[in-house]
């Protein structure tokens, strides 16, 4: 049975929202989307996930949330992480860090989904390996799933090309977040697996990844502490549409995917206080 599952790139703040919201349910029916993964750990004012957002992503479409390094800035979605299935935290995090380490879904069709996020080790916080821990994990995963996805969320390109030839073969896809840039190097893998080193990033591209250039360039010229305020013009939603055999569990074709919001520049992003969308530090 052939499935297309569509991986959309880091969602940021409240633009990102709102573009899922206007349109994700169009962009499945028009391109039979059986599986909608969204990594969301950004998405509550840049960083972190909240109970009421996660809730209205469901609402919007999304079937299975994964989140990075941003995972516990919000304390709320602790409990969430905790409860519920279709949301995972980077797998390769402490055993006794809260929430679980895959997200499942069954499809419309029959066929069982899994996604594992891992998160990388270079340039980033310190991590257990996120090859033993895979590798720990997938035989448990043979046995709840048709389909594995693994998301690698890495700041070092080699680190997430690498995971994808240690994968091949072993999983369905793997797909590479944290960058927010998407990359061209979209490919099925010698052994069936289909793979992506930066699937990209949901909301306002005329920024720095998601927040406004003014505020960023005065951090990085001054290096004086400033708010990075989520950027609001040319929205965008960008992803992936893969589509997997769920007998052979091969990919047969992976495609970067972009939506361009052309209303984007006509809505206000501002909250019902009245009060900017940003967070108070950078990626």
């Amino acid at each position: 049975m052939k499935l297309n599952i569509l991986c959309i790139g880091d969602i940021v703040g409240r633009p990102g929202k709102r573009i899922v919201a206007d349109n994700l349910g169009a962009i499945i029916e028009q391109h039979n989307i059986d599986c909608v993964i969204a990594n969301a750990e950004n998405s509550a004012g840049g960083s972190g996930l909240t109970y009421q957002i996660y809730d209205k992503l469901l609402k919007y479409g999304v079937n299975m949330i994964t989140l990075g390094d941003h995972v516990f800035k919000k304390k709320d979605i602790i409990a969430v992480l905790e409860k519920n299935d279709n949301i995972a935290r980077p797998a390769n995090f402490s055993a006794h860090a809260a929430g679980k380490c895959f997200a499942i879904y069954k499809c419309e069709k029959g066929p069982v989904i899994a996604v594992v996020p891992l998160i990388g080790r270079v340039f980033m916080k310190p991590a257990d390996s996120p090859y033993d821990c895979i590798d720990a994990l997938l035989p448990k995963l043979e046995q709840q799933a048709d389909i594995v996805i693994v998301e690698m969320h890495a700041e070092a390109t080699s680190e997430k090309v690498s995971m994808g030839y240690y994968l091949d073969g072993r999983v369905s896809c793997v797909f590479g977040t944290h960058t927010h840039v998407v990359t061209a190097d979209e490919k099925i893998l010698p052994k069936g697996t289909g793979y992506i080193t930066d699937i990209g990033m949901t909301g306002a591209h005329h920024s720095v990844l998601g927040r406004k250039i003014e505020s960023v360039l005065k951090n990085f010229r001054t290096r004086m502490p400033c708010p990075f305020e989520i950027a609001t013009e040319d929205l965008r939603l960008n992803g992936i549409i893969v589509t997997i055999d769920s007998n052979t569990k091969k990919a047969e074709k992976i495609s970067r995917f972009e939506f361009k919001d052309e209303k984007s520049d006509s809505i206000s992003y501002d909250s019902d206080d009245g009060k900017p969308d940003y967070n108070s530090d950078f990626e």
